[in-house]
């Protein structure tokens, strides 16, 4: 199935400036063009789309997501380097994860203070205790 870029917009829920850009950086290494100019689209098109787009929301900056797309652009022989790739990217989102989650104890902590407090018309006899209390030491 061929698509156009406003379907792939739609599809992804992303900009066509996006599509754009991913293409002129030589992200979309693949996409055909009409006799027009015009982007076509095609299913493995919206598969690497979905994995740069996974890659990208990670925080995985664009020269890195080219990186990958050439080293799978080589073949068999870059299975390391993607490897590598992309376990370095596992460990950078398994960080952002501790780090939300201690984010998320600092703000669960002080979501029960306004509770109670809510509850008893003013915070003034509530104890509170350090934030590095709340959170881990690592």
């Amino acid at each position: 199935m061929q698509y156009t870029i406003g379907e792939v917009a739609k599809i992804l829920n992303l900009p066509t400036s996006t599509l754009r850009y991913y293409d002129k950086e030589g992200l979309l290494p693949n996409v055909q063009k009409s006799q027009t100019g015009l982007r076509i689209f095609q299913e493995e098109d919206l598969e690497w789309l979905k994995i740069i787009n996974c890659l990208k929301k990670t925080g995985m900056q664009i020269k890195d997501i080219k990186k990958f797309v050439e080293y799978s652009l080589e073949g068999d022989s870059s299975i390391e380097k993607r490897l590598q790739l992309l376990q370095k990217q596992r460990e950078h989102v398994q960080q952002q994860i501790e780090n939300y989650q201690e984010n998320l104890k600092i703000i669960n902590y002080k979501c029960d203070f306004y509770e109670q407090a809510k509850k008893l018309g003013s915070t003034a006899n509530i104890k509170t205790v350090p934030v590095d209390s709340i959170v881990s030491k690592k």
